[in-house]
């Protein structure tokens, strides 16, 4: 299997923030010296299959888990660690370390030596797949899934798509997330709405009624945030990059200016603005929730993993409906992808350490863990089997608005799983800020369109003429 490092460790086009280090010569400081021992090692690289060893020889094998989950999901990781450690008959020990943010842990992962990852599997969030199938780091779970024919039809057809390219599964789902919309039932009801709209437009149509009728102070708390942006391309079955999203080879540009896309978006985005439906409220999946929490905003969108979060907030102040993320117009035919992160094995050139992580990460995703995993955080359970297990027919039973979220997973086609794109932090941060400046009124939609095409384009130019 072809693996090439990425040069551009040393611009840090993933992430914002400083590289951070951790001793030793990094890959980024072997290439800037022209160090003979990267070169060797992209070399052998380049013809490198890995074998695992078996499973009766990883007796005492210790392995390091790099996650990104802090407060009550990191304490389910915790859990889960400690569960497997207790459990496993192999002798393997996992080592769990918190990370920090995302980003944080891609950059400690850039200051790693090669063979020495510090970590050997490592969460990473949707966004950055591109950037790690590029990087040389991983063995794909694939090579594990065929040698020890593991049957793959366990796995949610729709999460394993997102991390499907060229036939090969190069992660495995873990925590993953689609956006619903969340209303608030009493006010739909109170200013008579039966029909929950289903798009940008419909909400639009039943603005006035729910301000001057269903008693809400805000129609929408629309946050500004660019999982948005992608899942309302999405949902009008268009593209957000060139190259087939960027899976039948590396995007070399955006495809929402030319397609008409983006432009769809900010004017439906704007038309609620204008009406003073849907005020700003700021940046971030988050940023709307305080204002439904507290029973102000009739509407908002959040991530599925949000559930749990908002209903404590409500506290029973009112009856929280979910509903499918909405469309522009009631026309379009797409569907959602999804968000979160996932499960990337590192290659630390260790059959041993290879095999105990492929042990834990079939652990990880076993009905029993994905049930659990489920219950306590609000994520999908990755493997369908877990659909069947006692503790998440308990929890569909506490929280049935978390039918709406399978049920959306289910109605969209793999088709629209979404883009993947080497530079996607920067582009989603891109887009919210010209978001925001055409809310504010300082650009119209077509120069906040043109701005977003023309920042990305020139970050995936630079990405690709480094890696090229």
């Amino acid at each position: 299997m072809k693996k090439k490092i990425v040069s551009l460790l040393l611009t840090g086009v993933m992430a914002a923030g400083a590289l951070a280090g951790c001793g030793g010569q990094s890959i980024a400081d072997q290439q800037a010296a022209g160090d003979t021992t990267a070169d060797s090692a992209e070399g052998e690289a380049a013809e490198e299959t890995v074998t695992m060893a078996a499973a009766d020889e990883v007796d005492g094998t210790e392995i390091t888990f790099w996650h990104s989950m802090g407060g009550v999901n990191g304490q389910a990781i915790d859990e889960l660690v400690n569960r497997f450690n207790e459990e496993n008959e192999l002798g393997i020990t996992v080592v769990s370390e918190y990370q920090g943010e995302y980003d944080d842990a891609l950059n400690k992962l850039r200051s790693a030596q090669i063979g020495n990852m510090g970590a050997d599997l490592v969460q990473v969030y949707e966004i950055g797949t591109r950037f790690m199938i590029d990087s040389g780091w991983i063995i794909p779970m694939q090579e594990m899934i065929d040698q020890d024919n593991y049957d793959v039809s366990q796995i949610e057809p729709n999460l394993a798509a997102y991390y499907t390219i060229d036939d090969q599964l190069y992660s495995m789902p873990f925590n993953s997330s689609t956006p619903l919309m969340y209303y608030n039932v009493d006010m739909f009801e109170q200013a008579g709405i039966t029909e929950i709209p289903t798009s940008l437009e419909g909400i639009l149509e039943i603005g006035d009624q729910l301000l001057n009728e269903g008693g809400a102070g805000e129609v929408m708390s629309l946050s500004i945030y660019g999982w948005f942006f992608e899942q309302f391309l999405g949902k009008q079955g268009l593209d957000y990059a060139n190259n087939g999203n960027g899976r039948e080879e590396a995007a070399t540009a955006v495809a929402f200016d030319e397609n008409g896309g983006a432009a769809n978006i900010l004017n439906a985005w704007k038309d609620l603005s204008d009406a003073g439906y849907a005020p700003i409220v700021g940046k971030g999946g988050d940023a709307g929730l305080a204002d439904f929490s507290a029973g102000k905003s009739a509407i908002t969108l959040a991530s599925t993993a949000s559930l749990k979060q908002i209903l404590q907030d409500v506290n029973g102040k009112f009856e929280v409906g979910t509903a499918y993320f909405p469309s522009i117009t009631d026309e379009d035919q797409g569907g959602v992808s999804i968000g979160g992160a996932s499960l990337w094995a590192l290659n630390n050139n260790d059959p041993k350490k290879l095999r105990a992580t492929w042990e834990f990460v079939k652990f990880m995703i076993s009905p029993e863990s994905q049930a659990y995993w489920n219950a306590q955080t609000g994520y999908f359970p990755v493997t369908v089997a877990a659909q069947e297990e006692q503790v998440f027919k308990d929890n569909i039973a506490q929280y049935p608005q978390f039918q709406t979220a399978i049920d959306q997973l289910h109605d969209s086609s793999p088709e629209y799983v979404g883009a993947l794109l080497s530079v996607f932090s920067e582009a989603r941060a891109t887009v919210e800020s010209e978001i925001e400046s055409m809310l504010n009124g300082e650009v119209n939609v077509d120069e906040a369109v043109s701005n977003m095409a023309d920042t990305i384009n020139k970050s995936i130019e630079e990405y690709n003429l480094v890696n090229g």
